[in-house]
């Protein structure tokens, strides 16, 4: 489950990932390469990210063992934290210990606690394959939504726009992809979000979809590509755009050797917009450099 927010004053964001097997676990990779049965559930894990104005205040990324995941039709938890719906809300319940040297240092429990309400403004009910194959399943559950955070420890509280989906694949993704470009951005009349994916095998496939105000669900046009800026770990980002429009990256999010998070400003469909967007190199994430520097960034609870 991912799910992504932008403050209305442009000041703030969030970010938050349910793994059922996290995909990025070096622990994970380390049962899978030994062989023999390995259950997803027992490499589970919440992230959260909370993004200040200029600085991360609060990161976290901690995976925990089965004995930990309970799940319910409507709900899931992971060790304290839990997302469930709620009278028609996705309802997330935070608490979670921080990773310190991710932060800014902004409050000094080093735990990571509150709500996150995601209300739904529209709603999509089909998921779809990325791959070609159908091993790997995107669905943008709730491409529209309002977000209000209300964090207790650090003392966050904003409201903004909000975006909701869910992934599930029967494998690896290092062994199904080299790379991807991914955006969401809010329109006037709904949600454009554009998948830019390329398979083991060279091949490109634009997955583009505009969700309108009344959850319809519509096809698009490529616009052109665009070169954007590398991140500061060297990472390649591409966006789409208009024929003769721009893109410029607002903020970078994330950076990591494998994955950029950006907030960008672009011209879409004849509209400025402002959109969040990922970069993922499944090739850098296959390094052994990258596999060893993992650990630094989560841990196993």
């Amino acid at each position: 489950w991912y799910i992504d927010a932008l403050s209305d004053d442009g000041r703030h964001a969030l970010t938050f990932i349910a793994m059922l097997g996290n995909v990025f676990s070096p622990f994970y990779a380390r049962a899978r390469a030994e062989g023999g049965g390995h259950d997803p559930l027992a490499f589970s894990a919440f992230n959260v990210a909370l993004y200040g104005p200029s600085k991360t205040a609060a990161w976290a990324l901690n995976e925990r063992g089965r004995a930990e995941v309970h799940r319910e039709p409507h709900a899931l938890s992971i060790g304290a934290s839990s997302a469930r719906w709620e009278g028609g809300d996705l309802v997330i319940s935070l608490d979670e210990p921080d990773t310190p040297f991710l932060t800014s240092r902004l409050f000094k429990s080093g735990r990571i606690r509150g709500t996150v309400r995601v209300r739904p403004e529209t709603a999509h009910g089909e998921p779809l394959a990325i791959d070609g194959e159908g091993k790997h399943l995107w669905w943008p559950v709730l491409p529209h939504a309002r977000v209000e955070v209300e964090m207790h420890e650090p003392a966050i509280r904003w409201k903004g726009s909000g975006y909701h989906d869910a992934n599930a694949g029967d494998g690896p993704l290092e062994e199904a992809f080299r790379a991807w470009d991914w955006s969401r951005a809010q329109t006037r009349d709904g949600t454009v979000i554009l998948y830019d994916v390329e398979t083991l095998d060279g091949a490109r496939t634009l997955h583009g979809r505009r969700i309108d105000a009344r959850g319809g669900f519509h096809p698009v046009e490529a616009p052109r590509r665009c070169e954007l800026p590398r991140s500061r770990w060297g990472v390649t980002r591409t966006t789409r755009t208009d024929a003769g429009g721009h893109a410029t990256v607002q903020r970078t999010l994330e950076d990591t050797p494998f994955y950029a998070r950006s907030v960008l400003t672009k011209r879409l469909y004849g509209e400025d917009v402002h959109a969040v967007h990922e970069a993922l190199d499944l090739r850098r994430f296959r390094e052994d450099w990258v596999r060893f520097l993992l650990p630094f960034r989560m841990r196993r609870v």
